[in-house]
């Protein structure tokens, strides 16, 4: 298995195009002797609609049925999948039925986050290679839980932390990592200035109770590249944050939206480096930026994606150490084909993955234990702003019955 970033955004796209190319020609309806693996989706809200898009767009499985509770997200799905040439699809009645479907051998599980846990823990019954999409889990005591139980889990298990396949991260990991262009890493900033939260499923993605915070439901995938990105344990975390612009006086069935739309966050790891988050969620457009900053210089990895022109998301890395290539930022952006997939082309990846392991093969995802620790930063995090206090990661883990020690000898 290789690390994510040791195929170049380039190599990968590439790669994937020839793949699509060769898919188109030969797709089968999936027959009853159809050898690809069978797929089922839990949950078909946006993100499970877009996880059905990529299916049907690599032609890797044979989609056996889908699971929501939602008639509203059944029907949007069912149209989707007309709209790419298929028939009607069968809709499991329960949780139960689909894990207990022999014909099925992957599950995406795309459910509200807060559901995770619950519907993990009638999974794993199964035995059936399961995709948890992010966060793991709203609430780190469930986070926790769902480790203890998948480290008895004879399937495959993944989480869906797809932003590590977005080119540009793709790229400055390889550059930093596997080329050391800026030397021993030394600081870690990133930020993402975006507009407010979409409208989910009964707007459970406005309220603290469902969602975990902001820092939990949306900056996870964040802080589990600053993780990895860093190469150490957490140490500390401070952040202030709060509610300043959006949805102030939105209410669904009664209750406000509580949700903070801005945030800023320092990370102090065990190995010395330190790392800053920012998160600002009413801007117009959507920039990402990851900065790498070592003895040499620094790597820059840059998104930028508009919501307001029908036009793709673009990727930009730039290396500023004398003499390097990428002095001057290069563009990175997948083929447009993968880059309108989703998530500027990293859920396509990210979903390629995970099938390349069930197969035996292909790029790390992420792993229960990565998706842990984003967690537990996100936590911390999301406990600093409302006490304005540091937050020490093993004294707040020792409060959910673990400590930093006890984690670090399970990885």
């Amino acid at each position: 298995m290789t690390r994510f970033y040791e195929e170049s955004s380039r190599e990968r796209g590439t790669r994937a195009m020839a793949q699509l190319e060769t898919s188109d020609r030969t797709a089968t309806q999936g027959g009853a002797l159809d050898e690809r693996p069978g797929l089922a989706v839990v949950g078909v809200g946006m993100m499970g609609r877009e996880h059905l898009g990529i299916a049907h767009l690599m032609g890797r499985t044979v989609l056996r049925g889908i699971y929501d509770q939602s008639a509203e997200s059944l029907a949007a799905a069912d149209e989707l999948i007309i709209s790419q040439g298929g028939g009607s699809i069968h809709h499991y009645p329960s949780l139960n039925n689909l894990f207990a479907d022999p014909t099925v051998d992957v599950v995406i599980i795309s459910t509200p986050n807060y559901t995770h846990w619950e519907v993990v823990q009638t999974a794993l019954q199964s035995g059936k290679a399961l995709l948890v999409e992010k966060p793991m889990a709203t609430r780190l005591e469930d986070a926790l839980a769902m480790v203890e139980a998948v480290s008895h889990y004879e399937g495959l298990f993944r989480l869906g932390m797809q932003y590590r396949f977005k080119a540009q991260y793709v790229d400055v990991f390889a550059e930093v990592k596997t080329r050391n262009a800026v030397g021993a890493v030394k600081t870690i900033s990133m930020s993402e200035y975006r507009p407010p939260f979409l409208d989910k499923v009964e707007q459970w993605n406005k309220f603290n109770r469902y969602s975990g915070g902001t820092l939990v439901e949306k900056c996870c995938h964040y802080f589990d590249l600053i993780n990895q990105m860093a190469d150490a344990i957490p140490q500390s975390v401070y952040a202030s944050g709060g509610q300043a612009v959006n949805f102030l006086d939105f209410e669904y069935a009664g209750s406000p939206s509580d949700i903070d739309d801005h945030a800023f966050v320092i990370i102090n790891y065990s190995n010395g480096v330190r790392a800053s988050f920012t998160l600002n969620m009413f801007s117009q457009e959507l920039y990402e930026e990851m900065v790498v900053v070592g003895e040499k210089g620094r790597a820059v990895a840059l998104e930028h994606a508009t919501f307001k022109r029908d036009e793709p998301s673009a990727g930009r890395l730039q290396v500023e150490v004398a003499g390097h290539p990428f002095y001057a930022s290069q563009d990175v952006t997948y083929p447009k084909r993968i880059e309108e997939s989703g998530h500027s082309g990293a859920t396509f990846f990210a979903q390629e993955a995970f099938l390349d392991q069930l197969a035996g093969s292909g790029s790390d995802s992420a792993t229960v234990m990565q998706g842990l620790w984003a967690i537990i930063v996100a936590s911390a995090a999301q406990a600093s702003v409302r006490q304005n206090v540091v937050i020490d990661i093993d004294q707040f883990l020792r409060g959910y019955g673990t400590s930093v020690s006890a984690l670090s000898a399970a990885q």
